[in-house]
């Protein structure tokens, strides 16, 4: 699964990384504590967060990340959409909670 795939068949929005859209998805990843994100997200990963800041961006180049997924209608800030265009990383928005987009992005076969 790649990142254009799901936000074609979930009706997700993009905003930055939009380049990068063909980036394969090899698991996900869900958590709000950068600390956590940052010790446990696996490489390749698709991560949910409800974060909005610019840190968000190096946490995901850190782990070499796939995409970001911003849920429940939370959305980034120009700075960070900008250094997340800068850093080619995807960042996502949807209006689902991160629980919900967990469980569709299961249902699609990311594991």
């Amino acid at each position: 699964m790649r990142i254009k795939d799901i936000i074609e068949k979930l009706n997700f929005k993009i905003v930055s990384g939009k380049d990068k859209v063909s980036r394969e998805i090899r698991s996900g990843y869900c958590g709000d504590l950068l600390s956590d994100v940052m010790g446990n997200a696996p490489r390749g990963c698709v991560w949910i967060t409800i974060q909005t800041h610019p840190n968000i961006v190096a946490v995901a180049v850190l782990k070499e990340m796939a995409g970001i997924i911003i849920s429940s209608n939370y959305e980034p800030d120009q700075e960070t959409i900008e250094k997340a265009d800068e850093e080619e990383i995807p960042i996502i928005l949807s209006g689902f909670s991160s629980f919900l987009i967990a469980g569709k992005l299961y249902e699609l076969g990311i594991r």
